[in-house]
């Protein structure tokens, strides 16, 4: 368990702050990440426990997890997504991915099946800031497990504009 997962309450996830991210644009400038990858079927995740555990067994060894973990997910098909795990330095035996843009962010509440309408609240929201979307990350915030003992399950859905 890393020094960060220590200071919390569950050992696992922190609790997330939605104040930062609610309705903020931030831009990242080669924000590097370790990049892995997930199967779906049909959006519903089937190996993303073993994923993430994997992912993170490298990263803590290297030490390389940020101060506020950040989990972005590209749901690029029906079959699969790409994860993208926040870090401060290059993990070895993992692939390394470095993002830069400029992002509009709103914070959602609620469960995961939700996703579809907060997207498409998520496009009207880029809209009415006169933007044009160019690609789109969601940031789940906790693990399931967390997010029933902090009684919230809070959704970042970042929109590249």
């Amino acid at each position: 368990m890393s020094e960060i997962n220590e200071k919390n309450e569950t050992g696992c996830c922190p609790r997330f702050n939605p104040e930062k991210w609610q309705e903020k644009e931030i831009t990242f400038d080669k924000k590097l990440f370790v990049k892995d990858h997930v199967t779906s079927i049909l959006h519903i995740p089937i190996n993303f426990g073993k994923v993430m555990i994997r992912s993170m067994d490298k990263i803590q060894k290297v030490n390389a997890l940020t101060d506020e973990p950040i989990v972005l997910c590209d749901e690029k098909s029906l079959w699969g997504s790409d994860i993208y795990i926040a870090v401060t330095k290059n993990v070895p035996d993992a692939e390394m991915a470095e993002i830069s843009g400029t992002f509009l962010c709103k914070v959602y509440e609620g469960p995961y099946q939700n996703v579809r309408k907060w997207i498409e609240d998520m496009n009207t929201y880029v809209n009415s800031k006169a933007k044009q979307m160019q690609k789109l990350y969601i940031y789940y915030t906790t693990c399931p497990k967390c997010a029933k003992v902090y009684g919230k399950n809070y959704v970042v859905i970042l929109a590249q504009v």
